[in-house]
């Protein structure tokens, strides 16, 4: 009789907790779907309002660079075969006076190039900034309103596949919200 009313005892205390953890599995807040969207970053950047400007300022800007560069090389160029051709008949102190003049030139010529690919770094940073931070903002704002949890980059193929039915393609709302 002891025995049976122990197994009984034992059932209903293990009846009684598997209705509470029941509960309380039933009292967790119910999860939402996982929604994102997908786009070429790329793509729309590039079809932004602002962007063909840029890239023109830019192309100016490395033109100039590049005019100012290839009139440099041809100073030095030319100084150089100054040298070559007087330097059988100048007297030692002209000729390192020259080779010196030569060195310094190459070595400013060589700066300028390194100074001319940083500012050029820094101006199409300068350029494209503002219009991706405008495209930051509206990718922001649509994935607040739509409820996204991500919003994936297909560009470089970050992301071979993924499943239209499972995501959202955004390339002509973000589109549509930049213009």
């Amino acid at each position: 009789m002891r025995r049976l009313l122990l197994i009984l005892t034992t059932i209903v205390s293990l009846a009684a907790a598997a209705q509470s953890d029941a509960v309380v599995v039933d009292s967790l807040p119910q999860t939402r779907a996982f929604k994102f969207g997908y786009l070429s970053y790329d793509s729309v950047l590039q079809a932004m309002p602002g962007y063909q400007l840029a890239q023109q300022q830019l192309a100016d800007l490395k033109a100039q660079y590049e005019a100012e560069l290839k009139r440099a090389e041809d100073e030095f160029n030319r100084k150089y075969e100054e040298f070559l051709d007087g330097q059988k008949e100048f007297p030692r102190s002209i000729m390192l006076k020259r080779q010196t003049e030569l060195k310094e030139l190459m070595e400013r010529n060589m700066a300028f190039k390194q100074t001319t690919r940083q500012e050029l770094a820094k101006a199409e940073t300068d350029a494209m900034t503002p219009l991706r931070q405008r495209l930051n903002e509206a990718l922001t704002s649509i994935a607040r309103k739509r409820g996204y949890a991500l919003i994936f980059n297909t560009d470089s193929n970050a992301c071979p596949f993924i499943d239209p039915m499972m995501g959202e393609d955004i390339n002509k709302l973000i589109l549509d919200a930049l213009q």
